[in-house]
């Protein structure tokens, strides 16, 4: 496989892209999702290839300060265990310091612990959750 990845920060992606790469792996894709999620981003990371669907993506929000949240990561299942999940994140994260944050978030469930911890650097923390009733 070519790995002629080519990683944008921030770069013009469309609702439908984003939708495709989601259900590429079995997520559940909401239409118009990205539309209204864009206006709140810090901003995202990309992986594209040449002639081929959008490969990976990453989004950062944040608080408007210190801190930055890191969501949404995935990448086509076709195209995992190849370390373009890393590089996302270590670019996404890289850009969130550039903006003056000084903490970067992610949660994730806990197969992707050696993926967070071990291939990114996050380190654990202790950290609530409370799940909001739907309506």
């Amino acid at each position: 496989m070519d790995l002629a990845i080519d990683y944008r920060w921030r770069a013009e992606l469309s609702d439908d892209e984003l939708a495709e790469l989601t259900a590429s792996h079995g997520g559940r894709a909401q239409r118009g999702w990205w539309d209204r999620v864009r206006p709140h981003s810090l901003g995202w990371v990309s992986a594209h290839r040449e002639g081929a669907p959008l490969v990976g993506f990453a989004n950062v929000a944040w608080d408007g300060a210190d801190h930055a949240f890191l969501l949404d990561p995935k990448v086509r299942p076709d195209h995992q265990h190849l370390g373009i999940g890393t590089e996302l994140v270590r670019r996404a994260t890289a850009a969130a310091g550039r903006a003056g944050c000084e903490w970067l978030h992610v949660d994730f469930e806990p197969h992707l612990r050696a993926f967070y911890f071990d291939a990114c650097g996050f380190r654990p923390t202790d950290a609530g959750v409370i799940r909001l009733p739907a309506g």
